[in-house]
């Protein structure tokens, strides 16, 4: 399974660390942006505060997990951005969640503490949607 937004900073690397600690087994999850743009260190606090670690996670395209041999049954767009702009992945459905972004919602934050409560929320939104997979997308 593929979750996938624009930046791969933030939202599906979200998501991935949801699948992998509480779906690992019965989801293989990756994260990919359709034009990434690096790791977001209040989305890998925001994770570190539920106990998972995303620090090591990297911001890459589809295209490059293609090329490592990855295949994906399923595509999770987790923004309205990359599902409009999501890439034909030979093979595989997609199925959109749209969640709010939160660099965007904590861009006039005045401190870091103030932004928190967006990636929180956002966080704890896509803890409760990967909680309900892969029922929620017809596989279980």
């Amino acid at each position: 399974m593929l979750f996938l937004c624009t930046g791969n900073s933030c939202r599906s690397q979200m998501a991935e660390g949801f699948a992998r600690a509480l779906r690992g087994d019965r989801i293989e999850a990756h994260s990919a942006g359709t034009n990434p743009h690096g790791l977001n260190p209040l989305a890998v606090r925001a994770m570190a505060e539920v106990g998972i670690d995303i620090s090591r996670h990297t911001s890459k395209t589809p295209q490059d997990l293609a090329a490592r041999g990855v295949k994906f049954d399923v595509v999770v767009t987790v923004c309205d951005s990359a599902h409009e702009a999501c890439p034909v992945i030979p093979g595989a459905r997609v199925v959109h969640a749209g969640f709010d972004d939160p660099p965007r919602l904590a861009k006039g934050a005045a401190s870091d503490e103030e932004a928190m409560a967006h990636y929180r929320r956002v966080r704890d939104e896509i803890r409760a949607y990967v909680e309900t997979l892969p029922g929620a997308i017809g596989l279980g």
